[in-house]
């Protein structure tokens, strides 16, 4: 056949065969459950991928696992590399046992910044737990806490830069940004409160800690190309997150994801150098090539959380829940006794602020009342009316029957009925009200102390008769 004509059939016949398509990624798992992950060599000033297939790793600049598709590495890993906003490893690197790669992260942490040796434990676990964090369903926070000047910048940066894929939000106007980087790139989210805490954009962040800790809860915003018309967009925030602040949340809910060291103090160790050094960086870079191994060797072992014995530890529900993913990492035995008594601590804070609240007093006085009460249960008119004769002062306004009923039933979440044309808290729900004890701290203690306020105490005092 000539050679035209040929041509000719060539473009009369459809082209078969399928062309191959890229997929750009930044984490993420192959056809045969190989995992991927975009890395950055330095040296070439170039993004590359890190292929563990069959025990072994690789770095690649593509990687073709069939015939239709090849992976490449993320386009805009350069830019966010260079204006230092993410940082990847560079290749998995040989690291030893897990406790070696703890005890090089410790001595890295020990090196810049000054905390407690329960707190540095527990933040070497928590780098860990960054890079296989997708492995479970609930994370906690870890958070430093203090005044400026406290070390709380320099406790985000010098952790933060080990973590998996940090994403730094500092150089942040608005959490826009936040919100796209995070549902692309995944990772640590990095963030000093103070950043956002004189503006509107407080109220996003916090949006952001209270979905972000649960996998499969994005948050939902409207996005516009032309001004007009806004369409709904959700946002991936899933991951760990490191955070900075002053102070303290209002919502007990989300002060309950944190695991926070407060410091008060600038440090005053001698080998804590004031500004850091050059070799800081390069010492981060080390150890996230270490974790990138780690995680490639882990990944798979880890999922299910092991429960923890919340008897045993006194473990509430939700500490149980944010507490055992770090756990599950933590293999030396000293380590998780300083993670469970760091958290037995949090906890009994959590209790102590819990029992100077309303929730706290109404507790005091239904266990008082309770404990002489004769009949089915105790009166929401009783309860109020102790309640005003012993906490309120002479200018507040004591609670109406209506206005207590509603703390019992909202807040307390007990139930109410009616008895005699009245409302009570029944005595039958006393498995209930013994947890809600437990929970707030309410003691006999308490329960002495307030007939001392309500002026039910006999004193007895004897002395010489003149």
């Amino acid at each position: 056949m000539p050679k035209n004509e040929k041509q000719a059939q060539q473009e009369r016949e459809p082209n078969t065969k399928p062309s191959k398509v890229n997929v750009p990624v930044v984490s993420a798992i192959g056809p045969h459950g190989e995992l991927i992950e975009t890395i950055f060599d330095t040296d070439r000033e170039r993004p590359k991928l890190a292929i563990w297939k069959n025990l072994n790793a690789q770095v690649l600049d593509s990687y073709t696992p069939d015939s239709l598709t090849r992976y490449v590495p993320f386009a805009g890993a350069k830019a966010l590399v260079e204006h230092n906003v993410v940082q990847f490893a560079q290749g998995p690197m040989e690291y030893g046992t897990t406790c070696d790669l703890v005890d090089a992260i410790r001595a890295y942490i020990h090196k810049y910044v000054d905390v407690s040796e329960a707190f540095e434990r527990l933040a070497a676990n928590y780098v860990l737990l960054t890079w296989v964090h997708d492995r479970f369903n609930e994370l906690p926070y870890l958070r430093r806490r203090g005044d400026y000047g406290t070390g709380k910048t320099r406790f985000l940066t010098v952790v933060g830069s080990i973590c998996f894929k940090p994403i730094f939000a500092g150089g942040a106007s608005t959490t826009s940004p936040i919100f796209h980087l995070l549902n692309q790139i995944g990772g640590t989210l990095v963030i000093d409160e103070a950043d956002f805490r004189f503006s509107d954009e407080s109220a996003l962040i916090a949006k952001i800690l209270n979905a972000g800790n649960v996998k499969g809860y994005p948050v939902l915003r409207s996005e516009t190309t032309n001004g007009k018309d806004f369409r709904p967009r959700a946002f991936k925030v899933f991951g760990p997150k490191l955070v900075g602040m002053r102070g303290r949340y209002d919502d007990p809910a989300l002060e309950s994801r944190f695991l926070t060291e407060t410091s008060s103090n600038p440090t005053d160790r001698q080998d804590v150098p004031i500004n850091l050094p050059s070799e800081q960086a390069a010492d981060a870079a080390v150890l996230r090539d270490k974790l990138l191994l780690y995680r490639f060797r882990n990944f798979a072992r880890l999922g299910a959380p092991d429960r923890l014995d919340a008897a045993a530890n006194g473990i509430e529900p939700r500490m149980h829940q944010i507490l055992a993913p770090l756990m599950s990492v933590a293999e030396e035995e000293t380590d998780r006794q300083a993670i469970l008594a760091h958290a037995s601590a949090a906890q009994e804070a959590l209790r102590e602020a819990r029992g100077q609240t309303i929730e706290a007093e109404v507790l005091t006085v239904i266990r008082k009342l309770m404990k002489s009460e004769q009949g089915v249960g105790v009166r929401i008119q009783d309860i109020a009316s102790a309640h005003g004769r012993a906490y309120l002062d002479a200018v507040s306004k004591p609670l109406a029957p209506r206005a207590m009923g509603d703390i019992v039933r909202t807040k307390l979440n007990l139930k109410t009925r009616k008895s005699h044309g009245v409302f009570i808290v029944s005595k039958t729900q006393h498995g209930t009200l013994e947890r809600l004890y437990e929970r707030y701290s309410v003691t006999d203690e308490d329960v002495a102390r307030l007939a001392d306020l309500l002026g039910e105490t006999t004193h007895m005092e004897f002395g010489d008769i003149g």
